[in-house]
C-alpha cells in the first residue's frame, strides 16, 4: 500500500458529516455515538486522506448482526482486525484507493476514550500536533510503500502522546 500523507483538507469534516449519517442510517438505534477521529480530525497536519469514524453502539452482538447493512455502504468487514472487542471496517473508492476506516465498538470502553483523549489532546496542544505531522511526513517519505514500516515509526510517538493525552484528560475532569 502507498503511504502518502497530505496537507490538511478542510472537506475532510464535511466528508466525515456525510459519512456519519449513512453509516447512523444503516446501524439504526444501535448507534450512541459517532465521532470523527484519526489524524483527518486534527487541524492543520498532514494525514493519510482516510476518514476515520469511531462508533460507540449499545450492542456489539446485534451490531454482528448488521453487518450486511455496513457492506451495502460499500465497507469490508475485518473483523476485530487485532482489537479485541472492537469491529472494523474498510472502504474504498470505484479507483480502489481507500477512503474511510470505522472503528466500532460498545460505548465506552477504555478503547474509545483513548481514542478520543488523543484526538482532543491534539487540537488542544498544537505544539505536539505539529511534531507529529513532521513525523508523520518524514515517515511516509522514507517508507513510501510500506505501510507497517511507516506505522511502526509512529508507534513510540503515539504511545507517549496517548499517555500525555490520557493524563491531561483526567487533569481536565479534576
Amino acid at each position: 500500500m502507498k503511504v502518502e500523507v497530505v496537507p490538511h483538507d478542510p472537506t475532510w469534516s464535511v466528508k466525515f458529516e456525510e459519512e456519519a449519517k449513512l453509516v447512523a442510517l444503516a446501524l439504526g438505534e444501535n448507534v450512541v455515538e459517532i465521532h470523527h477521529i484519526g489524524s483527518t480530525s486534527i487541524p492543520n497536519i498532514y494525514a493519510k486522506p482516510i476518514i476515520d469514524l469511531l462508533v460507540q453502539v449499545k450492542d456489539l452482538a446485534k451490531l454482528d448482526q448488521q453487518c450486511s447493512a455496513m457492506i451495502a455502504l460499500g465497507y469490508q468487514a475485518m473483523g476485530e482486525f487485532g482489537l479485541p472487542g472492537r469491529r472494523f471496517f474498510r472502504k474504498d473508492n470505484e479507483a480502489g484507493t481507500r477512503t474511510h476506516h470505522v472503528h466500532i465498538f460498545e460505548f465506552d470502553v477504555c478503547e474509545v476514550q483513548r481514542h478520543l483523549a488523543f484526538r482532543d489532546y491534539m487540537i488542544a496542544h498544537p505544539d505536539d500536533a505539529l511534531k507529529y505531522s513532521d513525523l508523520k511526513r518524514q515517515l511516509a517519505k522514507q517508507f513510501p510503500q510500506d505501510i507497517q514500516g511507516y506505522v511502526d515509526g509512529k508507534d513510540g510517538f503515539v504511545k507517549e502522546m496517548e499517555r500525555k493525552a490520557l493524563e491531561w484528560k483526567r487533569s481536565q475532569q479534576i
